[in-house]
C-alpha cells in the first residue's frame, strides 16, 4: 500500500487539536472552513506542541524526543530525531521548500502539503507521487493566514479549503525553536541532495541538536535556530554505498557546515553581511556541524566536522 503523507499527518494534527487546551495551542476555523492550529504565535505553545509540530512535519515518519546534550563539557537542552524513511520524512515532507507568497502574505511552508502542491523539482528526484483528500501544511510565521491565502493553498494542493489544516509557529517561540532544531537530519539530507547523492539510498537517520534559548524577536531567533544546527547539530546516516567506501570518504568531507566559505560566524552576522539577502549566502552552509556516514555494505563509518561551542555560546548568550 502506498503511504499517504497527508493522511498520516492529518491523524497527528487531529490528535494535537483534540488536546489543544493541555498542549497550549489554539484551534480556529477560517471563514472558508480551513483549520488553523496556532502552536506559539498568539497561543503559548510549548515543548509538546513543538514536538507535535515537528512530527507532523515529518508525516509521522520520524520521531522527536528531548534529551540533555553535553557539547565540549557544556550542558544544553536538546532534541533527538530518528527516522527509518529519511528521504520521504525529511525531504518529501519536512523540508521548508515552498515560499507561500500570496496577496502580501508570506510564510515558509513545510510539511506533507508540499507533496500535493508539487512546486519543487525535488519531487522528481524522490520519485514520490502523493495522493490524499486532505492537506496539512506547516507555516513558520507569526501572522495567521487569512481565508483568501488558505483558499489559494487549498487550490494548489487540489483539496477543498475545508480539507486543509495549517499549523503555525513563529521562529521566536518555544515550539518554533523545537521544530527548527528537529530539522537537523533534514539539513543533512538536503545537503546530500545538493551534492547530487541519491538520498533514497539513505536507509536510516539519527540526529541531535541543541535547543536555542527563545529570542526576543523573530530575526534574532532566525540566527539562533540556524546556529543550533550549523554549530551544534550532529547527524549519523546509514547508507547503501554500493561498496564504494572511497566515494563515501570523500563525500562526507563536503557535508558539514564547516565545508562552506560562510562558516565561522553566528548566522545573524553572516545574514547581516549579506545585506539580509539569503541568496547571497552560500547554500552549502546549511548543514549540521558534524556528520557520520555508515555504509551498509562494508560496515565502515566516515566522519567529518565538529561542534563549535564557541560560536554557539556567542549566538545563544553573547
Amino acid at each position: 500500500m502506498t503511504l499517504s503523507l497527508n493522511d498520516r499527518a492529518l491523524e497527528l494534527a487531529n490528535r494535537l487539536a483534540g488536546d489543544a487546551e493541555a498542549l497550549g495551542v489554539a484551534v480556529t476555523t477560517l471563514s472558508n472552513g480551513t483549520r488553523v492550529i496556532d502552536c506559539g504565535a498568539h497561543a503559548p505553545g510549548g515543548f509538546e506542541a513543538g514536538r507535535a509540530f515537528a512530527e507532523i512535519c515529518m508525516a509521522g515518519l520520524g520521531s522527536v524526543a528531548y534529551a540533555p546534550l553535553v557539547l565540549d563539557g557544556r550542558w544544553l537542552p536538546g532534541v533527538t530525531v530518528t527516522t527509518d524513511r529519511p528521504a520521504v520524512a525529511c525531504l518529501a515532507s519536512q523540508y521548508a521548500g515552498w515560499r507561500l507568497d500570496y496577496d502580501d502574505y508570506f510564510a515558509m511552508g513545510s510539511g506533507p502539503g508540499r507533496a500535493l502542491i508539487h512546486a519543487e523539482d525535488l519531487y522528481d528526484d524522490l520519485d514520490w507521487d502523493e495522493h490524499a483528500s486532505a492537506a496539512v501544511l506547516c507555516l513558520e510565521t507569526r501572522e495567521p493566514p487569512p481565508a483568501e491565502v488558505a483558499t489559494f493553498v487549498a487550490q494548489r494542493a487540489g483539496v477543498a479549503p475545508s480539507a486543509l489544516t495549517l499549523l503555525m509557529a513563529p521562529t521566536a517561540s518555544v515550539a518554533g525553536g523545537v521544530q527548527i532544531a528537529a530539522r537537523v537530519v533534514e539539513t543533512a539530507l538536503h545537503k546530500l541532495h545538493e551534492l547530487d547523492f541519491d538520498v533514497r539510498r539513505v536507509v536510516a537517520g539519527f540526529g541531535s541538536c541543541p535547543l536555542p534559548p527563545v529570542a526576543g524577536d523573530d530575526m534574532a531567533a532566525l540566527g539562533r535556530t540556524n546556529d543550533a544546527v550549523l554549530y551544534g547539530g550532529q547527524v549519523h546516516l546509514t547508507v547503501e554505498a554500493r561498496d564504494d567506501d572511497d566515494a563515501l570518504r570523500d563525500l562526507v568531507q563536503r557535508l558539514p557546515a564547516s565545508a562552506s566559505s560562510d562558516y565561522g560566524e553566528p548566522f545573524g552576522s553572516v545574514l547581516k553581511g549579506a545585506n539580509f539577502d539569503f541568496y547571497k549566502i552560500d547554500p552549502l552552509l546549511f548543514s549540521p556541524a558534524q556528520i557520520r556516514l555508515t555504509s551498509v555494505g562494508s560496515g565502515r563509518s566516515f566522519e567529518a566536522g565538529a561542534v563549535n561551542l564557541e560560536v554557539l555560546e556567542r549566538s545563544f548568550w553573547g
